[in-house]
């Protein structure tokens, strides 16, 4: 493991050494040399000068970490079709395997652990853990299967809300992209499909309010929740100052929203081309912790640690974690 430095007001560059990772997953071969930026001071959130910390890299992908009571941290492997754990030395071992390329997951009250499939013919939302549990919780919508379910939360009543991308471009006889919703025991329901491109999504801390990425685009939505869990009157809660660089000045800007998670104080935390966007419970936005996952940009972040001080980031086979000011919700998992 490689610790860092600040070196220096405005870059730092580190040798980061191999991170040792599981048998079973294929090593990339990543640049030795990582340019880290410090955080710029964000009260209440970061202390000014912290920089983020390599924990792993090299994995074949990393998405949706979470933090597991009594387990610890987990996340996606998706292209190994795995979860994996990591461990108190920091290493890496398969936590469920055998999926069928895992992205979001979410835990929900009875204590199980939700992953989004994503191949075709297991695509949606399965209970994966514990043993003995797994279980199909939906497998398509109106007699389509999903295209690309993204990312998921669970509820106080047991059901889960999901993302799904879908294709690009959307083939004929196939979903659109929209977001669904799944009560415990029963069928989906699209409760959203005015977003081009649903990624990372949110609930409030009172689960009044669903939040939801638009990956194509620069907004996070706001979705009021109802006493049905159906949503209603969408708006635009914050606009991100992330932009893709690689989009023609004569085309509308592109974020590339992803990955969303919540503090205790009701703040929202965004992975875009910037980096991790901070917004205000009121959706002012607060500033920009810049981070990077060696071989790409990040894709999603979570609060853990016994204190729910550390943020992990996890993106291109790379785990990264930040210590944080903020604390994450403490009212559920994710």
């Amino acid at each position: 493991m490689s610790r860092y430095e600040l070196m220096g007001p405005i870059v730092v560059a580190a040798v980061v050494g191999c991170m040792s990772v599981s048998s079973t997953a294929s090593a990339q071969q990543a640049p030795n040399t990582v340019v880290l930026q410090p955080a710029p001071d964000i009260p209440g959130v970061i202390k000014g000068g912290t920089i983020p910390e390599i924990v792993v890299r090299g994995l074949r992908s990393a998405d949706d970490p979470l933090w597991l009571p009594n387990i610890g941290l987990v996340f996606s492997e998706s292209q190994a079709n795995r979860v994996v754990r990591l461990g108190d030395d920091d290493q890496v071992s398969t936590f469920v395997g055998g999926l069928h390329g895992p992205l979001g997951m979410t835990f929900d009250r009875q204590g199980r652990l939700i992953s989004l499939q994503t191949q075709p013919g297991f695509a949606g939302p399965r209970v994966i853990w514990p043993p003995g549990k797994e279980m199909v919780i939906a497998d398509g919508f109106g007699g389509k299967p999903f295209g690309r379910p993204n990312d998921i939360v669970s509820d106080r009543a047991g059901g889960v809300y999901f993302t799904d991308l879908g294709p690009r471009p959307t083939p004929p006889g196939t979903l659109e992209p929209a977001v669904y919703y799944v009560p415990p025991g029963g069928t989906p329901i699209r409760v959203a499909d005015d977003i081009a491109r649903p990624n990372g999504l949110m609930l409030s801390r009172d689960e009044k309010t669903l939040y939801v990425n638009d990956t194509g685009g620069i907004h996070v939505y706001a979705f009021d929740v109802g006493p049905d869990s159906r949503l209603a009157n969408r708006r635009v809660f914050a606009t991100y100052v992330g932009r893709d660089r690689s989009i023609a000045a004569d085309q509308p800007p592109v974020s590339n929203a992803d990955g969303l998670t919540i503090d205790d104080e009701g703040r929202l935390y965004a992975l875009t081309e910037a980096g991790v966007e901070a917004v205000s419970p009121g959706g002012r936005h607060l500033g920009v912790i810049p981070v990077w996952c060696v071989t790409r940009r990040c894709q999603n972040l979570t609060f853990g640690g016994p204190d729910k001080r550390t943020l992990y980031v996890a993106g291109g086979g790379t785990l990264l974690r930040i210590r944080m000011l903020a604390q994450g919700f403490r009212g559920r998992v994710k």
